[in-house]
């Protein structure tokens, strides 16, 4: 072992803690294939600065130019001072936000952003315009490379281009959705401001509303309440559905986690909505149902991290309780139909919650008789909510029948995999109440194995993998699975739990040696590495999980074993989604399925 002297302290310079240490600074790295993933957040912290250009009532147009690997955002705003440019963008906690004598309403404030997609880039080029000037920049990851300054007749702005470092973001591309998505956000929190991508231009004239309009799915039970003002404006209704869902916003930047302006809105919804009807009705009778969007501006605001996905400023808490209690009673004084809507909502949700409690008592009591001895669950012995040294290991296979179970009982590790089989076809859930849910066996069973009856806090398991055939009936189960989860217990989808196990489709031998394919291309590609006669191979095609022996299926379910988990890239697109593939449209289905046939054909 190393000695521990003073050779062994090394002192970073900042960019270069950035790249050693880059979750730090942006989240998650990743390789752009889900929303969240880290050259997202190097586009914001770009796109934060033109924001703020804007809101301080400088250029109303920002231009996004995406290209394979890389993303040039131009602004219209006063661009960076020339003599202090490549500081800004190179030397950490240099900017002008740490007063509010420049800029009153910001989202960058500690002066990291730009550094860190500066030092996460292979090339970073920034070219500031200012007065008929410029100042033209290139680094390379963090180190400065070229810089050139002259007279332009170029617009007042900023231009940055950046090529995220292959070496960090590994075989990344971007996500053409993605960036429209967060770029819709942008112009829904900037009314007036327009944002071209790619000649696309987005533009929105009624902030929040349109927000809800092109985002929501769900029909409103009454027109949103809404309330504008300059520094506090929020909108809300309720639907049908039992979840509740929020949009949160500070100076212009989504907080994805929320924070205390969203906790205070939600507290002073139910205050106002309490003192009109002069009534008590508890807060989750109140948000069942409810969809509310907030956005508020503020000065120096306290972000958890630097990804600024949920504010921590306490001190705002008071003023937004009230504002939004006495916005709302004035809403509902002038849409008395509204009122008399909501109020007829928050009855029907007391009394589902009522009910529901009757029901839950007497699945306690099912669940008593039951010890964990259900009905088709073999357990393994190590837990997920145990926090036992396996517990991280624990896996459940939910196969269909016992024909599928049988080869993956007999190959399996007893430890950490546990199987559980469906007896036939699980209930579409997706169009039923909540009660008929609980009230069904087969998913009541499942549930208690999973450990999720209650709550997902006790989940028992790691990873829920469902092990289908790979035919139609299989897929059909499968989706008739992931709407039971995504509807009754999200979280364990949110949260990575839930895999779908993929198998090979054919097994391709010859004499002594065994290749398994899992896609007709792998299967022909295989088949010409033999470079034998198609003849004189040994090909079998499984038509079910059932038909591969246990001594195979240890090879397909051990450490190396293919899954696909189960995400969710758009929390807004869910419901419309699952509505067409799993709801009461059959027209719809069948249409869309005959177009892409005719397509094909």
């Amino acid at each position: 072992m190393a000695l521990y002297t003073e050779a062994s302290i090394v002192s970073l310079a900042s960019l270069d803690h950035i790249r050693l240490r880059a979750g730090m600074y942006i989240g998650r790295l990743g390789d752009g294939s889900q929303a969240e993933d880290g050259i997202y957040t190097l586009f914001k912290e770009v796109m934060d600065n033109a924001i703020d250009e804007f809101i301080m009532g400088h250029g109303d147009t920002i231009t996004v130019t995406l290209d394979p690997h890389s993303i040039t955002i131009r602004d219209r705003g006063r661009g960076i001072p020339l003599g202090k440019m490549i500081d800004c963008v190179s030397k950490i906690n240099t900017g002008a936000k740490y007063t509010q004598d420049v800029f009153h309403f910001s989202v960058g404030l500690n002066g990291v952003g730009l550094k860190a997609v500066n030092a996460l880039s292979e090339k970073f080029i920034v070219r500031s315009v200012r007065k008929k000037k410029y100042h033209y920049a290139v680094f390379c990851k963090g180190v400065l490379q070229d810089t050139r300054q002259g007279s332009t007749k170029d617009p007042d702005g900023t231009e940055i281009t950046f090529s995220p470092d292959s070496t960090i973001f590994h075989a990344f591309s971007f996500n053409h959705e993605f960036l429209k998505h967060k770029i819709r956000r942008y112009t829904y929190l900037n009314p007036g401001l327009k944002i071209v991508l790619n000649d696309e231009i987005f533009l929105s004239h009624k902030g929040l509303q349109d927000l809800f309009h092109e985002e929501i799915s769900d029909t409103a039970l009454y027109p949103p309440l809404t309330f504008q003002h300059s520094t506090l404006s929020f909108l809300f209704t309720h639907v049908e559905t039992h979840n509740e869902r929020y949009f949160s916003f500070v100076n212009g930047q989504e907080t994805l986690d929320g924070g205390t302006h969203l906790t205070a809105f939600k507290e002073g919804i139910a205050k106002g909505i309490n003192e009109y009807f002069n009534k008590n009705f508890i807060s989750n009778d109140i948000r069942e149902g409810l969809i509310g969007c907030i956005a508020i501006k503020i000065a120096s605001p306290i972000f958890e991290s630097q990804t600024k996905n949920k504010l921590g400023n306490t001190h705002i808490r008071t003023d937004i309780i009230k504002d939004v209690k006495t916005a709302i009673i004035q809403e509902l004084k002038k849409h008395p139909v509204s009122a008399e809507r909501l109020i007829e909502k928050i009855k029907l949700n007391e009394k589902t919650r009522k009910n529901m409690l009757f029901i839950k008592q007497e699945l306690k009591e099912k669940q008593k008789k039951l010890h964990y001895k259900i009905p088709k669950l073999r357990d393994c012995k190590f837990h997920y909510m145990e926090n036992s040294l396996y517990g991280e290991a624990s896996s459940i296979f939910i196969t269909e029948g016992e024909s599928a179970s049988a080869s993956i009982l007999a190959s399996r590790n007893p430890l950490t995999q546990a199987v559980f089989a469906l007896r036939g076809k699980p209930l579409n859930v997706f169009s039923i109440e909540e009660e008929k849910i609980y009230k069904n066996d087969e998913l009541f069973y499942l549930a208690t194995a999973l450990g999720i009856t209650k709550n997902t806090r006790n989940l028992r398991y790691n990873r829920i993998i469902l092990a289908t055939d790979a035919d139609v009936d299989g897929m059909h189960i499968r989706n008739l699975l992931i709407t039971f989860f995504l509807k009754t217990f999200l979280p364990i989808v949110e949260n990575n739990h839930v895999f779908i196990l993929e198998t090979p489709l054919f097994k391709v031998r010859y004499k002594d040696t065994t290749r398994y394919c899992y896609t007709e291309q792998e299967k022909l590609q295989i088949i010409q590495q033999f470079k034998k006669k198609e003849t004189s191979l040994e090909i079998t095609r499984f038509k079910g999980l059932g038909e591969i022996s246990p001594h195979e299926f240890k090879t397909f379910i051990g450490t190396d074993m293919r899954l696909t988990p189960v995400t969710i890239t758009s929390k807004e697109s869910l419901g419309p989604l699952v509505q067409f593939y799993m709801g009461k449209n059959t027209k719809e289905r069948k249409q869309f399925i005959m177009d892409n046939l005719i397509t094909h054909f």
